[in-house]
């Protein structure tokens, strides 16, 4: 077997989002997910975002096209070179979303108590007096009296970009409707949601299918975001798909919870997905507002004692266009820490916001002093309670390395891995410290060339609270001895030392397989 032409197939250096001296590496152990758009596709930029703290690209369907996306991905390929950070993509589906088409793109105004209509015929143009939408369907779906609403953002934002309609007379396929205050709509494309009315178009379209099968395949992706998605059955027909699709069997599955039609399934939806997005944009609307709190804990507390990565939107829409978020917003993105959340994920704020860089650095700043107060014990007897005993072999191992971290003020956990769920079920019971996953790569063949897992595995790491991922040089592979284990430990310690995350004296957990037995040992370092 002759090693040169294979290695080039996997990064086989320790790619790593730990970045050498910088003694403040950890920004926070809440994860960053950023949407990548006009303003954020510049290989400045991108570099300038995954030094504050993204780990995770967020590529969105809903506008631009293959070849735009693939520009902005090619970019960040290079900004990760340049600054050594991994950084996961993830591909977002449009779904069953409903759009108003504004082909002139001319601001449109609209007055309180004015009548609009809303039209399948895109051939006519948007003006204050006709919409034109994406759907022929909406006439049949909806009744007078109905609320929709029509805007960027939706009515959880900022009020004048958002228009409130009230279902006044259906004539054919055409809805009037009565606008209940006045906006201006500007941008080529706005979102239309009807308030709690089931929309009867596929949870994947065929346009959804055809990038995912061509972009999606192409760049490997590491998570789907599944856009409205309302039933588990959406998840098992997206994951039949990815699984005739070759690489993309490894891809992860995000579910994300848009209505009140997917909240009502969402027991069920959580054990199929591999993640949860709560998407509170629409979810807002959805829901009364005094009910989307209650919605959002609750969420969360079930994504985290199943051990699931949960996923935040819309918590600081002020910085699309200042420097500063919302005194609200602030306590907002700390109390999600406090309730346990893995990601945050940025939308409008970095897509087409003036301050993509900054917003991730505050936002990274805000979870970072929210996890000094978090309070793990009682989270740790929460999740310990939840499990129940006797407790799976993997889970008492995890469980045990962080009880032990905790009580000799370990700086870090390293744990090896091959396929990423010893870390996962680390990460799950939320140690204070960073737990460093060292994914050592699983040698397979298919009988025409040989070639190494473990990236997926690293990358799909990066969504997860606390896990920062290595990958160990696939010359050690995970069958190999406890002589290699011990090499490569001694990198991912050098490793930690150089982020000035483990200094002399430390004390380091350590969760590795040994033989078949799995070890968790605390190791003081003497230099």
């Amino acid at each position: 077997m002759h090693s040169s032409h294979l290695l080039l197939e996997e990064p086989i250096r320790m790619a790593s989002i730990l970045e050498p001296s910088k003694s403040s590496f950890f920004p926070a152990l809440t994860k960053i997910v950023g949407t990548l758009g006009p303003k954020s596709r510049s290989v400045e930029t991108l570099s300038g975002c995954l030094k504050s703290g993204m780990s995770v690209a967020r590529f969105d369907f809903s506008w631009g096209d293959a070849e735009y996306h693939q520009e902005t991905l090619d970019n960040l390929k290079i900004a990760v070179k340049s600054t050594k950070k991994l950084c996961a993509v993830m591909l977002d589906t449009v779904g069953p979303e409903l759009q108003v088409i504004n082909k002139s793109e001319k601001p449109i105004s609209l007055k309180a108590d004015g009548l609009v209509t809303l039209t399948p015929n895109q051939d006519q143009e948007a003006s204050s007096e006709v919409l034109p939408i994406n759907f022929d369907g909406l006439a049949k779906a909806v009744k007078k009296g109905d609320t929709i609403f029509v805007g960027q953002y939706l009515f959880t934002g900022s009020e004048t970009t958002s228009v409130w309609l009230e279902v006044d007379e259906i004539k054919g396929d055409d809805v009037i409707c009565l606008s209940r205050n006045a906006a201006t709509l500007a941008g080529a494309l706005f979102t239309l949601h009807a308030s709690q009315v089931h929309i009867g178009l596929p949870t994947l379209t065929e346009k959804d299918k055809e990038v995912i099968s061509t972009w999606g395949v192409q760049n490997k992706i590491d998570f789907l975001s599944l856009s409205y998605c309302r039933h588990a059955e959406d998840v098992r027909q997206t994951r039949e798909m990815l699984k005739k699709l070759g690489d993309l069997s490894q891809t992860q599955i995000f579910a994300k919870i848009e209505n009140v039609e997917g909240l009502t399934h969402f027991d069920e939806i959580l054990q199929e997905a591999d993640g949860i997005i709560l998407s509170r944009g629409n979810l807002g609307i959805d829901l009364p507002p005094e009910k989307v709190f209650l919605f959002q804990k609750g969420a969360l507390y079930k994504c985290n004692m199943a051990g699931k990565p949960a996923v935040l939107t819309r918590v600081v829409d002020s910085m699309t266009d200042n420097l500063r978020p919302t005194r609200a917003e602030a306590t907002d993105v700390a109390n999600a820490v406090l309730d346990g959340i893995d990601a945050i994920l940025l939308g409008a704020e970095t897509l087409r916001g003036l301050y993509p860089v900054e917003t991730i650095s505050i936002v990274g700043k805000i979870c970072a002093e929210a996890e000094k107060v978090f309070n793990q014990d009682l989270y740790f007897k929460k999740t310990v309670k939840y499990v129940g005993e006797p407790m799976t072999h993997l889970e008492s191992i995890a469980s045990s390395a962080v009880r032990a971290a905790i009580k000799v003020k370990a700086s870090v956990i390293i744990c090896f891995t091959s396929s990423g769920r010893a870390a996962r079920l680390i990460a799950k019971y939320r140690p204070t410290m960073p737990v460093i996953s060292v994914v050592i790569p699983r040698v397979k063949t298919n009988q025409l060339k040989w070639s190494f897992s473990g990236a997926f595995e690293a990358r799909q790491s990066l969504i997860v609270r606390g896990l920062f991922p290595m990958l160990a040089d696939p010359r050690h592979p995970a069958e190999s001895t406890s002589a290699t284990n011990e090499s490569v430990l001694k990198v991912a310690l050098d490793h930690g030392k150089q982020a000035g995350v483990i200094k002399s004296h430390d004390r380091v957990v350590v969760c590795q397989k040994v033989g078949d037995a799995s070890v968790v040992k605390i190791i003081e370092l003497e230099d």
